[in-house]
């Protein structure tokens, strides 16, 4: 929300009839006429309650036209536009924002990016995030999410070739950061592409590792999101935020500094990859333990399952507690390197005759 305190944005604030929209518009209105911005509305029908400081426009009793040159001469910090239905409200909010005036419009759409698309084909593809930089879903009365708006030159996601490169509108989440969606040209269809959040991009697994390894300092459990090509999460567990924090935050400034991005550091607890994991666990304790052999080579520890266990992810636990998850081969066998940390913890186990369990992931 602190975007919106800024001068000339392009604000959509969307959702279906009766959530709360108009409502949530008449709050930001008398907000801003609190700190002295001049404000005025255009609106079919006339209804907001307003302060008589706040010039109020009835479109209804006038043409697209008339409201175009009357705002344009008056030059208002923020225009409030309740209620866009047609082509002409569109372009008309389009031309206000390319001239400088901070514009606010209240549309329906039954998911936020449909605010979106209502603009594709009336306004020009790349001329969108110029006119629109966020979008405020409303849901039940209350903000359910709000998504921002920039174009880019890029390979889209899902593509790889370095010829299919081509301005793309991207639409992150603005809280975290995270693509949600590409629109962009394809042959001569314009098209809106979900991006899977299980999607990952090559380059940000690389940066991952090496945020991982950054922060290993600090912490032994970490686990890392990145969420886009300047900004990642960083899960560690809570006892140890207070130290990568630092007094006043000077020390996550000096590493956001050093690798370049914005971090933000949040509970392990609230991982997404730990929920998952606590959930498999959980069923986990319920199922069979699987037989197995296992034997240690000079430089891996290798586990030979039944046949029916071919080809099949497979939890290890060490002592009940959980080690780490590996895919078993078309023979069913598993082959962990001593390398690492979790092959010399499960080698010594196996040495030391410590307690090994193997189950299916569920």
């Amino acid at each position: 929300m602190t975007r919106l305190t800024g001068q000339a944005e392009g604000v959509l604030i969307a959702g279906a009839p009766g959530h709360g929209k108009t409502t949530f518009a008449q709050a930001l209105t008398e907000f801003y006429a609190s700190t002295n911005k001049v404000i005025k509305t255009v609106e079919a029908p006339r209804d907001l309650v307003l302060p008589p400081d706040v010039t109020q426009y009835a479109i209804s009793h006038g043409s697209s036209q008339e409201i175009h040159d009357i705002l344009l001469l008056s030059r208002p910090d923020y225009t409030i536009f309740d209620e866009m239905r047609n082509t002409d409200d569109f372009r008309l909010f389009a031309d206000l924002r390319l001239s400088g005036v901070g514009m606010i419009g209240v549309m329906h759409a039954t998911k936020p990016i449909d605010a979106i698309q209502r603009f594709i084909g009336r306004i020009e593809l790349g001329v969108i995030p110029h006119i629109v930089d966020t979008v405020i879903f409303i849901k039940n009365g209350e903000i359910g999410s709000v998504f921002s708006l920039k174009m880019e030159v890029k390979v889209p996601s899902g593509m790889f070739e370095q010829d299919l490169a081509r301005p793309v509108v991207v639409v992150h989440d603005f809280e975290t950061g995270r693509l949600e969606f590409e629109i962009y040209s394809y042959g001569e269809e314009t098209v809106v592409v979900p991006v899977s959040a299980e999607q990952h991009i090559p380059t940000h697994s690389l940066a991952a590792s090496a945020i991982k390894q950054e922060f290993s300092r600090y912490s032994k459990d970490i686990e890392v999101e990145v969420v886009s090509n300047n900004k990642c999460i960083v899960f560690v567990p809570e006892n140890d935020r207070s130290a990568i924090i630092g007094k006043g935050g000077s020390n996550i400034e000096s590493i956001e500094k050093k690798l370049g991005l914005s971090i933000d550091i949040r509970d392990l607890s609230s991982s997404p990859k730990s929920s998952k994991k606590s959930e498999r666990f959980a069923d986990s304790s319920n199922s069979t333990n699987l037989n197995f052999t296992v034997k240690i080579h000079k430089s891996s520890v290798v586990f030979m399952l039944d046949v029916e266990n071919a080809d099949k992810d497979i939890d290890i636990f060490v002592e009940g507690d959980y080690a780490l998850t590996a895919h078993s081969s078309k023979k069913a066998i598993i082959k962990i390197s001593k390398k690492n940390k979790i092959g010399k913890v499960i080698a010594d186990a196996v040495k030391y005759h410590e307690k090994i369990e193997l189950k299916r992931t569920a």
